[in-house]
């Protein structure tokens, strides 16, 4: 703590973040959440007169049964819709379950969409950095060393220099999930949530994948990074010990091709299936139940980016670590190794004497 000229108390850089936090937390309290919750009804009551539901194929005003029609009308089924066809004259007439078309579905522009949002956002809060740094600047600073922090904690001292990547991905996929919830996404055919796509949740997962492996190579070379794989070296310990090093290293390389599977099926079906959930509550009830539910789907779809991003984190601290036999520690002084303690009496338990 300093203090100016005039006698009174600077305040300090630590505390700048909670200086600058307080008057977000009173500026949008529970009359902020009451306002922006009677917003969400009075929008969707004023949907539901102005654009009634009608079946899907029809047009609008047609009469729609409850509830099964009003149901199916909010679904969206997993194959994005295409906004724009690249090759029409390419396209298949029934689409099978995996094949190559160029085109640039819902999922792809509202990805842009994101990605030009994120970026925006990132460029007005740092174009002004300053030596004194306003509220603004305060609140990015204490984001990035919360996170940065977090990360230090779930990874140890050698996930600071990651947090970039760890960062990079659960801002993107935040927004992404985040996009569903917010209209017109999700409420007209051109717009859909990215990660509610299973084409855009192996992208990311695969990129994850390279960058764990490619960094695991660069940090260990090929012949240490393959050594966790393929111990040979052990063989010198017998080949029973060789065997099961070598069958161990197997499981952990088939291990390695299963862990963008999970990435992007765990993303995918949490968010594609909150999304079903949320459009079906809200056919079939009132208002106030997909408020609450919205804030839920909210809360999971935040859990959810956390998730894939400290999993990407921990798979690359766990790709640049060698799995290299222990080595002995170096003797301590007076000769006596710290591995091997001296031989100790067998009437009084003592150190017997060199």
């Amino acid at each position: 703590m300093t203090s100016d000229p005039g006698g009174a108390p600077a305040t300090t850089q630590e505390e700048r973040p909670v200086a600058a936090a307080t008057p977000l937390r009173k500026r949008f309290g529970v009359k902020g959440f009451l306002l922006l919750g009677a917003a969400v009804i009075a929008l969707d009551v004023l949907a539901a007169i102005l654009v009634p539901p009608f079946p899907k194929g029809g047009a609008p005003g047609q009469a729609c049964d409850y509830p099964a029609c009003f149901i199916n009308s909010v679904i969206e089924f997993p194959p994005p819709a295409v906004v724009l066809d690249l090759s029409p004259a390419t396209a298949p007439a029934v689409a099978p379950m995996v094949y190559f078309h160029p085109s640039i579905s819902s999922t792809i522009l509202t990805m842009w969409i994101v990605m030009a949002l994120v970026l925006l956002l990132a460029f007005l809060a740092t174009r002004r950095m300053r030596q004194k740094p306003g509220r603004v600047q305060n609140a990015v600073e204490w984001a990035y060393e919360f996170g940065s922090d977090f990360a230090v904690g779930i990874g140890g001292e050698g996930a600071r220099r990651y947090y970039p990547i760890f960062a990079a991905f659960f801002l993107f996929i935040l927004f992404s999930n985040w996009s569903g919830l917010v209209p017109p996404v999700g409420r007209i055919e051109q717009l859909r949530a990215p990660t509610s796509d299973v084409n855009i949740t192996i992208g990311l997962a695969l990129t994850s994948f390279v960058l764990f492996q490619g960094e695991g190579f660069r940090r260990l070379g090929l012949r240490g990074y393959l050594g966790k794989f393929f111990p040979i070296g052990e063989f010198r310990h017998g080949i029973g010990a060789g065997i099961l090093a070598m069958y161990v290293g197997i499981i952990e390389l088939f291990l390695e091709f299963v862990k963008p599977v999970t990435l992007s099926m765990r993303l995918f079906g949490n968010i594609y299936g909150g999304e079903v959930a949320l459009a079906v509550i809200s056919a079939l009830t009132l208002a106030i139940v997909p408020v609450a539910l919205l804030g839920l789907e909210a809360l999971l779809n935040l859990i959810q980016a956390l998730i894939f991003s400290v999993l990407t984190l921990m798979f690359i601290l766990l790709a640049v670590e060698g799995h290299e036999s222990e080595e002995h520690r170096p003797a301590a002084a007076g000769g006596v190794s710290v591995d091997h303690p001296a031989p100790r009496s067998a009437d009084n338990h003592q150190p017997v004497a060199a």
